[in-house]
Protein backbone atom coordinates (compact mmCIF):
# COMPACT_ATOMS: atom_id res chain seq x y z
CA UNK A 1 0.00 0.00 0.00
CA UNK A 2 1.54 3.44 -1.18
CA UNK A 3 1.88 5.36 1.56
CA UNK A 4 0.93 9.04 1.19
CA UNK A 5 2.50 12.38 2.03
CA UNK A 6 1.53 15.67 2.88
CA UNK A 7 2.77 19.11 2.21
CA UNK A 8 1.55 21.92 4.80
CA UNK A 9 -0.05 24.64 3.02
CA UNK A 10 0.05 27.16 5.71
CA UNK A 11 2.32 28.72 8.19
CA UNK A 12 1.19 26.42 11.58
CA UNK A 13 2.10 27.72 14.76
CA UNK A 14 2.59 24.55 17.93
CA UNK A 15 4.35 26.59 20.42
CA UNK A 16 3.88 30.55 22.35
CA UNK A 17 7.84 30.84 21.03
CA UNK A 18 6.56 30.50 17.02
CA UNK A 19 3.90 32.72 18.16
CA UNK A 20 6.34 35.56 19.30
CA UNK A 21 8.70 35.04 16.78
CA UNK A 22 9.31 38.28 14.98
CA UNK A 23 9.73 36.17 11.25
CA UNK A 24 7.36 33.65 10.60
CA UNK A 25 9.50 31.88 8.14
CA UNK A 26 13.16 31.33 7.18
CA UNK A 27 12.74 33.85 4.28
CA UNK A 28 12.27 36.95 5.77
CA UNK A 29 15.38 35.90 8.21
CA UNK A 30 17.27 35.62 4.60
CA UNK A 31 15.97 38.23 3.21
CA UNK A 32 16.68 40.68 6.67
CA UNK A 33 20.20 38.51 6.60
CA UNK A 34 20.97 40.10 2.96
CA UNK A 35 19.57 43.55 3.51
CA UNK A 36 21.75 44.33 6.35
CA UNK A 37 24.79 42.76 4.54
CA UNK A 38 24.14 44.94 1.75
CA UNK A 39 23.53 47.73 3.74
CA UNK A 40 26.94 47.55 6.06
CA UNK A 41 29.35 46.07 3.34
CA UNK A 42 28.21 47.94 0.08
CA UNK A 43 26.39 51.38 1.06
CA UNK A 44 29.47 53.00 3.07
CA UNK A 45 32.05 52.30 0.56
CA UNK A 46 29.86 52.65 -2.84
CA UNK A 47 27.91 55.66 -1.81
CA UNK A 48 29.10 59.49 -2.70
CA UNK A 49 30.01 61.62 1.32
CA UNK A 50 26.45 63.44 -0.15
CA UNK A 51 24.42 60.25 -0.17
CA UNK A 52 26.29 59.22 2.68
CA UNK A 53 24.97 62.22 4.85
CA UNK A 54 21.42 61.50 3.29
CA UNK A 55 21.58 58.08 4.67
CA UNK A 56 23.02 58.97 8.34
CA UNK A 57 20.32 62.00 8.50
CA UNK A 58 17.66 58.82 8.05
CA UNK A 59 19.51 57.11 10.36
CA UNK A 60 19.03 59.42 13.24
CA UNK A 61 15.28 60.66 12.35
CA UNK A 62 14.50 57.11 12.11
CA UNK A 63 15.27 56.35 15.79
CA UNK A 64 13.73 59.28 16.42
CA UNK A 65 10.49 58.10 14.62
CA UNK A 66 10.20 55.11 16.25
CA UNK A 67 10.34 57.17 19.61
CA UNK A 68 6.88 59.03 18.39
CA UNK A 69 5.24 56.45 16.98
CA UNK A 70 5.69 54.40 20.21
CA UNK A 71 3.81 57.01 22.04
CA UNK A 72 1.68 57.93 19.44
CA UNK A 73 0.46 54.92 16.90
CA UNK A 74 0.68 52.43 20.12
CA UNK A 75 -0.58 54.47 22.97
CA UNK A 76 -2.77 56.37 21.32
CA UNK A 77 -1.37 60.07 22.97
CA UNK A 78 -0.76 62.70 20.66
CA UNK A 79 2.24 64.99 21.04
CA UNK A 80 3.61 68.24 19.69
CA UNK A 81 7.13 68.18 21.73
CA UNK A 82 9.14 65.72 19.92
CA UNK A 83 11.38 67.87 18.05
CA UNK A 84 12.16 69.89 21.56
CA UNK A 85 12.65 66.19 23.14
CA UNK A 86 15.26 65.68 20.14
CA UNK A 87 17.07 69.50 21.47
CA UNK A 88 16.91 68.57 24.60
CA UNK A 89 19.00 65.30 24.27
CA UNK A 90 21.55 67.05 21.85
CA UNK A 91 22.10 69.75 24.35
CA UNK A 92 22.20 66.88 27.16
CA UNK A 93 24.88 65.19 25.07
CA UNK A 94 26.93 68.52 24.72
CA UNK A 95 27.16 69.55 27.59
CA UNK A 96 28.00 66.33 29.30
CA UNK A 97 30.65 66.14 26.75
CA UNK A 98 31.75 69.91 27.24
CA UNK A 99 31.31 70.38 30.91
CA UNK A 100 31.86 66.81 32.21
CA UNK A 101 34.09 65.67 30.21
CA UNK A 102 31.81 62.52 29.88
CA UNK A 103 33.10 59.70 27.12
CA UNK A 104 31.00 59.55 23.57
CA UNK A 105 29.46 56.21 24.21
CA UNK A 106 27.79 56.73 27.97
CA UNK A 107 26.85 60.92 26.95
CA UNK A 108 24.78 59.39 24.24
CA UNK A 109 22.19 57.17 26.63
CA UNK A 110 22.57 59.43 29.46
CA UNK A 111 21.13 61.93 27.27
CA UNK A 112 18.48 59.71 26.43
CA UNK A 113 17.85 59.02 29.94
CA UNK A 114 18.01 63.11 30.71
CA UNK A 115 15.38 63.49 28.27
CA UNK A 116 13.40 60.66 28.96
CA UNK A 117 13.20 62.16 32.42
CA UNK A 118 12.06 65.69 31.15
CA UNK A 119 9.69 63.94 28.84
CA UNK A 120 8.02 62.12 31.94
CA UNK A 121 7.26 65.90 33.44
CA UNK A 122 5.94 66.96 30.00
CA UNK A 123 3.81 63.61 30.17
CA UNK A 124 2.10 64.07 33.39
CA UNK A 125 -1.02 66.28 32.20
CA UNK A 126 -1.87 62.83 29.78
CA UNK A 127 -3.34 61.57 33.52
CA UNK A 128 -6.31 63.76 32.65
CA UNK A 129 -5.73 65.18 29.44
CA UNK A 130 -6.41 63.37 26.32
CA UNK A 131 -6.86 64.50 22.37
CA UNK A 132 -6.94 68.03 21.51
CA UNK A 133 -6.52 69.09 25.31
CA UNK A 134 -2.97 66.79 25.60
CA UNK A 135 -1.98 67.98 22.10
CA UNK A 136 -1.71 71.90 23.45
CA UNK A 137 -0.18 70.79 26.46
CA UNK A 138 2.72 69.27 24.72
CA UNK A 139 2.78 72.05 22.69
CA UNK A 140 2.99 74.01 25.59
CA UNK A 141 5.97 71.51 26.57
CA UNK A 142 7.80 72.85 23.03
CA UNK A 143 7.45 75.74 23.56
CA UNK A 144 8.92 76.18 26.86
CA UNK A 145 11.98 74.30 25.93
CA UNK A 146 12.36 75.85 23.28
CA UNK A 147 12.29 79.08 25.64
CA UNK A 148 15.28 77.23 28.43
CA UNK A 149 17.59 76.23 25.26
CA UNK A 150 17.79 80.21 24.54
CA UNK A 151 17.67 82.16 27.28
CA UNK A 152 19.60 79.93 30.11
CA UNK A 153 22.52 81.18 28.36
CA UNK A 154 25.04 80.05 31.16
CA UNK A 155 24.29 76.18 30.40
CA UNK A 156 23.57 76.34 26.73
CA UNK A 157 25.20 79.17 25.82
CA UNK A 158 22.37 80.69 24.08
CA UNK A 159 22.24 81.32 20.41
CA UNK A 160 26.02 81.03 20.51
CA UNK A 161 25.80 76.96 20.53
CA UNK A 162 28.03 74.60 21.68
CA UNK A 163 30.84 72.69 19.72
CA UNK A 164 31.25 69.09 20.64
CA UNK A 165 34.58 67.36 20.84
CA UNK A 166 35.17 64.74 18.08
CA UNK A 167 33.58 60.99 19.46
CA UNK A 168 35.60 58.44 20.18
CA UNK A 169 35.61 54.45 21.38
CA UNK A 170 38.84 53.86 23.54
CA UNK A 171 41.23 54.59 20.61
CA UNK A 172 39.26 54.34 17.50
CA UNK A 173 37.52 57.70 16.70
CA UNK A 174 34.14 58.26 15.47
CA UNK A 175 35.44 61.17 12.10
CA UNK A 176 33.76 61.45 9.02
CA UNK A 177 30.15 60.08 7.24
CA UNK A 178 31.65 56.48 6.71
CA UNK A 179 32.17 56.25 10.37
CA UNK A 180 29.28 57.45 11.63
CA UNK A 181 27.67 55.34 8.95
CA UNK A 182 28.50 52.37 10.90
CA UNK A 183 27.39 53.90 14.10
CA UNK A 184 24.21 55.35 13.39
CA UNK A 185 23.17 52.39 11.59
CA UNK A 186 23.83 49.96 14.48
CA UNK A 187 22.18 52.13 17.02
CA UNK A 188 19.47 52.15 14.94
CA UNK A 189 19.21 48.50 14.48
CA UNK A 190 19.92 48.08 18.29
CA UNK A 191 16.93 50.52 19.03
CA UNK A 192 14.36 48.93 16.24
CA UNK A 193 15.22 45.73 17.78
CA UNK A 194 14.10 46.73 20.86
CA UNK A 195 11.14 48.57 20.76
CA UNK A 196 9.86 45.66 18.71
CA UNK A 197 10.38 43.22 21.03
CA UNK A 198 8.68 45.76 23.76
CA UNK A 199 5.71 45.88 21.56
CA UNK A 200 5.49 42.43 22.27
CA UNK A 201 5.31 41.95 25.46
CA UNK A 202 3.17 42.97 28.66
CA UNK A 203 3.87 47.11 27.97
CA UNK A 204 3.37 46.49 24.27
CA UNK A 205 0.00 44.98 24.59
CA UNK A 206 -1.20 47.91 27.65
CA UNK A 207 0.05 50.68 25.26
CA UNK A 208 -2.27 49.32 22.82
CA UNK A 209 -5.06 48.26 25.06
CA UNK A 210 -4.85 52.36 26.15
CA UNK A 211 -4.68 53.57 22.68
CA UNK A 212 -7.90 51.40 21.65
CA UNK A 213 -10.14 52.32 24.70
CA UNK A 214 -8.79 53.57 28.06
CA UNK A 215 -11.75 53.27 29.84
CA UNK A 216 -11.71 49.57 29.32
CA UNK A 217 -7.76 49.00 30.12
CA UNK A 218 -8.51 50.56 32.92
CA UNK A 219 -11.73 48.01 33.89
CA UNK A 220 -9.15 45.26 32.93
CA UNK A 221 -6.52 46.25 35.35
CA UNK A 222 -4.19 48.17 33.55
CA UNK A 223 -2.82 51.23 35.64
CA UNK A 224 -3.65 53.61 32.43
CA UNK A 225 -1.56 56.77 34.16
CA UNK A 226 1.54 54.71 35.03
CA UNK A 227 1.59 53.44 31.51
CA UNK A 228 0.88 56.30 29.76
CA UNK A 229 4.03 58.33 31.62
CA UNK A 230 6.13 55.28 30.98
CA UNK A 231 4.96 55.79 27.12
CA UNK A 232 6.05 59.52 27.32
CA UNK A 233 9.52 58.40 29.03
CA UNK A 234 10.31 55.69 25.97
CA UNK A 235 9.24 57.89 23.44
CA UNK A 236 11.65 60.85 24.85
CA UNK A 237 14.48 58.76 25.27
CA UNK A 238 14.40 57.56 21.86
CA UNK A 239 14.54 61.90 20.77
CA UNK A 240 16.90 62.50 23.47
CA UNK A 241 19.18 59.48 21.92
CA UNK A 242 18.48 60.60 18.49
CA UNK A 243 19.48 64.32 19.26
CA UNK A 244 22.37 63.39 21.01
CA UNK A 245 23.73 61.31 18.26
CA UNK A 246 22.52 63.80 16.25
CA UNK A 247 24.66 66.72 17.99
CA UNK A 248 28.01 64.81 17.41
CA UNK A 249 26.98 63.91 14.22
CA UNK A 250 26.69 67.95 13.01
CA UNK A 251 29.50 68.69 15.77
CA UNK A 252 28.04 72.15 16.43
CA UNK A 253 24.65 72.76 17.22
CA UNK A 254 22.25 75.93 18.08
CA UNK A 255 18.57 75.79 19.45
CA UNK A 256 17.31 77.15 15.99
CA UNK A 257 16.78 73.56 14.55
CA UNK A 258 14.51 72.11 17.50
CA UNK A 259 11.51 74.14 17.16
CA UNK A 260 7.89 73.40 16.44
CA UNK A 261 8.63 72.86 12.52
CA UNK A 262 10.84 69.54 14.10
CA UNK A 263 7.98 68.19 15.43
CA UNK A 264 5.84 68.23 13.03
CA UNK A 265 8.27 66.50 10.76
CA UNK A 266 8.40 64.14 12.99
CA UNK A 267 4.60 63.77 13.07
CA UNK A 268 4.51 63.53 9.19
CA UNK A 269 7.10 60.88 9.30
CA UNK A 270 4.48 58.66 11.44
CA UNK A 271 1.82 59.29 9.67
CA UNK A 272 2.91 58.86 6.17
CA UNK A 273 4.90 55.60 7.45
CA UNK A 274 2.44 54.50 9.40
CA UNK A 275 1.59 54.73 12.46
CA UNK A 276 1.68 51.72 14.96
CA UNK A 277 3.92 49.97 12.95
CA UNK A 278 8.06 50.39 13.92
CA UNK A 279 9.25 49.70 10.09
CA UNK A 280 6.73 52.14 9.14
CA UNK A 281 8.25 54.85 11.36
CA UNK A 282 11.76 53.63 9.23
CA UNK A 283 9.65 54.31 6.41
CA UNK A 284 8.43 57.39 6.77
CA UNK A 285 11.82 58.74 8.44
CA UNK A 286 13.35 57.66 4.74
CA UNK A 287 9.96 59.32 2.84
CA UNK A 288 10.16 62.84 4.62
CA UNK A 289 14.46 62.87 4.56
CA UNK A 290 13.91 62.33 0.77
CA UNK A 291 11.30 64.61 0.19
CA UNK A 292 13.24 67.34 2.38
CA UNK A 293 16.44 67.08 0.07
CA UNK A 294 14.04 67.19 -3.51
CA UNK A 295 12.22 70.27 -1.94
CA UNK A 296 15.81 72.02 -1.48
CA UNK A 297 16.93 70.78 -5.13
CA UNK A 298 13.41 72.16 -6.89
CA UNK A 299 13.56 75.62 -4.43
CA UNK A 300 17.05 76.15 -5.63
CA UNK A 301 16.23 75.87 -8.90
CA UNK A 302 12.95 77.90 -9.41
CA UNK A 303 15.12 80.33 -7.38
CA UNK A 304 17.02 80.75 -10.37
CA UNK A 305 13.92 81.39 -12.63
CA UNK A 306 13.69 84.71 -13.47
CA UNK A 307 9.96 84.76 -14.28
CA UNK A 308 8.78 83.31 -10.58
CA UNK A 309 11.18 86.02 -9.31
CA UNK A 310 9.78 88.70 -11.49
CA UNK A 311 6.14 87.99 -10.47
CA UNK A 312 6.95 88.35 -7.19
CA UNK A 313 6.19 84.85 -5.84
CA UNK A 314 7.31 84.00 -2.60
CA UNK A 315 8.57 80.07 -3.03
CA UNK A 316 9.29 80.06 0.96
CA UNK A 317 6.24 78.63 2.33
CA UNK A 318 6.44 75.28 -0.68
CA UNK A 319 8.02 73.05 2.18
CA UNK A 320 5.38 73.63 4.21
CA UNK A 321 2.59 73.59 1.71
CA UNK A 322 4.37 70.07 0.30
CA UNK A 323 4.64 68.45 3.58
CA UNK A 324 0.52 69.63 4.46
CA UNK A 325 -0.35 68.21 1.36
CA UNK A 326 1.33 65.22 1.38
CA UNK A 327 -0.18 64.29 4.93
CA UNK A 328 -3.32 64.76 3.70
CA UNK A 329 -2.87 62.93 0.41
CA UNK A 330 -1.69 59.92 2.61
CA UNK A 331 -4.31 60.31 5.94
CA UNK A 332 -7.28 60.09 2.90
CA UNK A 333 -5.97 57.49 0.28
CA UNK A 334 -3.59 54.84 2.53
CA UNK A 335 -4.43 55.59 6.70
CA UNK A 336 -1.99 53.28 7.36
CA UNK A 337 0.95 54.70 5.14
CA UNK A 338 3.76 53.32 3.29
CA UNK A 339 4.28 50.31 5.52
CA UNK A 340 1.03 49.20 4.21
CA UNK A 341 1.36 49.87 0.57
CA UNK A 342 4.85 47.34 1.28
CA UNK A 343 2.45 44.72 3.18
CA UNK A 344 0.15 44.82 -0.36
CA UNK A 345 3.01 44.65 -2.43
CA UNK A 346 5.09 42.06 -0.60
CA UNK A 347 1.11 39.66 -0.88
CA UNK A 348 1.18 41.08 -4.39
CA UNK A 349 4.50 39.00 -5.27
CA UNK A 350 3.87 36.56 -2.37
CA UNK A 351 0.20 35.33 -4.78
CA UNK A 352 1.49 36.22 -8.15
CA UNK A 353 0.25 35.16 -11.08
CA UNK A 354 -3.04 34.74 -8.53
CA UNK A 355 -5.32 37.87 -7.98
CA UNK A 356 -6.17 36.85 -4.50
Amino acid sequence: MKKLSFHPCGNYRENYAQELAIFDTWFGRVCLGVFLAVLFGVAPFMLSPYLLYILNTIGILAIGAIGLNILIGYTGQISLGHGAFFGVGAYAAAILATRLDVPFYLSIPAAGAITAMVGMVIGIPSGRLKGLYLTIATLAGQFIIEYVLIQWESLTRGTMGITLPAPKIFNWTIAGDQAFFFFIFICLVLTTWFAVNIMRSKYGRAFIAIRDNDRAAEGMGIPIFKYKILAFAISSFYAGFAGALWAYYMVSITTEPFNLGLSVEFIAMVIIGGMGNIPGAILGATFITLLNEALRFVTGILMNVGMITSMGLNIAPLREFVFGLAIVLFILLEPKGIAELWRILRSNFRLWPFSY
